[in-house]
């Protein structure tokens, strides 16, 4: 460990929780250079949706390589993002009837955010953004001003303005009417509420605690935004590419957003890669208003080609993610039932799933702790790291998912010192 603690940042993170070297991953395992193996249900942040090393992604992968096919080419033409975008549209939008265009803003979610931001301000001409308590869109300062975790946002060392946090679902007392809030704002010309160019929010919440909004919430959501003429910006980027069964979190509410942000697993393989959609009447840039480096990251679309291909023609892959999650919720509510006098309970949707304790007494985090003793990754979220989050990659299969919630549930009853039952 001492070249990482000499050379690297004070700022790194998840290795003081987990304090090994990794070095090989194969599907839903990782291995630590001694050779221990680790069930993952991280996936890299819900990066690996389709599991480490996936081999027919990888096939494709080295293809491309071994042929020196072009790997850097910023915004100019290729071959890769041709198949790209043609079969992103064949298997993903047109099948949803959504005519977005897309956009390479670079390689990384936050760069998917700021797009959106500026693009909606743009075409606005307006300044404020809704963002949503426990909302997180990111670390740049557009991104991290819509973000609502206070010590994130109080390393940005300057002020982050031109927002309105609003509630999300269910944050309220349970009688509050939804956007009774946000409606008067906007009805009331003495409310100090400039006029807002968009909204930002996500289906589920995955770093504000796994929080999860109603179909009905988001149908709502979505037609104030209609009748106050402002766009609502659908943040897909940890839960989209199939994490909550379908291929976007917000198709269950029958909603179109104006513009949507992915990232994470759209390449399939954990290579940096991002795209933010928007209706074609938004496209208003200027040609080279938003651009980067490494917006052209080809490897990426090759691997995010193939993962379209083999996961998305059909509903198979939605299916079974479904199916899984609702395997994870079973174990989880046992759990819950099982730890009742600690506050817990189950949130989440698909294979997107958190087990929920007081805050007080860290429980989660010790829970945390004592999964990784027992081979087992899981990270914790919510503004006091209270819940103890699951992302297995979508092609975990069930037997690993099993076993995974047994390490779980023993680590839970550690953590709470009730001694385990034969």
């Amino acid at each position: 460990m001492e070249t990482f603690q000499r050379l690297e940042s004070e700022v790194r993170g998840y290795c003081r929780n987990w304090p090994v070297v990794f070095d090989k991953a194969v599907g839903s395992h990782v291995h630590d250079e001694s050779g221990r193996p680790y069930l993952d249900f991280f996936a890299g942040a819900g990066s690996l949706n389709y599991g480490h090393n996936n081999p027919e992604l990888k096939s494709s992968l080295i293809e491309y390589l071994t042929d020196d096919r072009i790997v850097h080419s910023l915004d100019a033409y290729s071959v890769a993002k041709r198949e790209f975008l043609k079969t992103f549209d064949d298997v993903i939008l047109t099948p949803r009837n959504l005519d977005y265009k897309v956009q390479f803003p670079g390689p990384a979610g936050n760069n998917a955010v700021e797009a959106a931001l500026k693009l909606a301000r743009k075409y606005t001409g307006r300044q404020t953004i809704i963002n949503f308590t426990n909302g997180f869109h990111g670390m740049t300062l557009g991104a991290l001003a819509v973000t609502g975790n206070s010590m994130k946002r109080g390393g940005a060392g300057v002020p982050l303005d031109h927002v309105a946090t609003m509630p999300f679902d269910n944050y309220l007392d349970g009688k509050t009417p939804d956007f009774l809030w946000l409606r008067s704002l906007l009805e009331d010309s003495g409310s100090g509420l400039d006029a807002p160019a968009a909204v930002i929010v996500e289906a589920v919440q995955g770093e504000g605690g796994i929080n999860v909004a109603s179909a009905e919430w988001l149908r709502g959501l979505s037609e104030l935004c209609e009748e106050y003429g402002i766009l609502m910006i659908l943040d897909d980027i940890q839960m989209g590419c199939g994490r909550t069964g379908k291929f976007f979190s917000f198709e269950e509410a029958g909603i179109t957003p104006d513009i949507v942000t992915l990232s994470k697993s759209i390449s399939g393989y954990g290579l940096p890669m991002a795209l933010t959609l928007f209706k074609r009447e938004l496209d208003v840039w200027e040609p080279g208003e938003h651009n980067g480096t490494f917006r052209g990251f080809n490897p990426a679309m090759v691997t995010g080609t193939e993962a379209l291909r083999r996961f998305w023609s059909d509903d198979t892959f939605a299916q079974a993610t479904l199916a899984k999650g609702e395997l994870v919720e079973a174990r989880l509510a046992e759990m819950a039932a099982e730890h009742a006098d600690f506050g817990a309970h189950v949130r989440g949707r698909g294979l997107a799933r958190g087990l929920a304790f007081d805050a007080e007494g860290g429980i989660a985090k010790k829970v945390a702790a004592g999964c990784f003793d027992r081979g087992l990754l899981l990270e914790t979220s919510g503004p006091e790291d209270e819940v103890a989050k699951l992302l297995p990659p979508l092609t975990t299969t069930e037997e690993e998912l099993t076993a995974g919630l047994d390490i779980m549930a023993d680590a839970v009853r550690a953590a709470v010192k009730v001694p385990q039952t034969a």
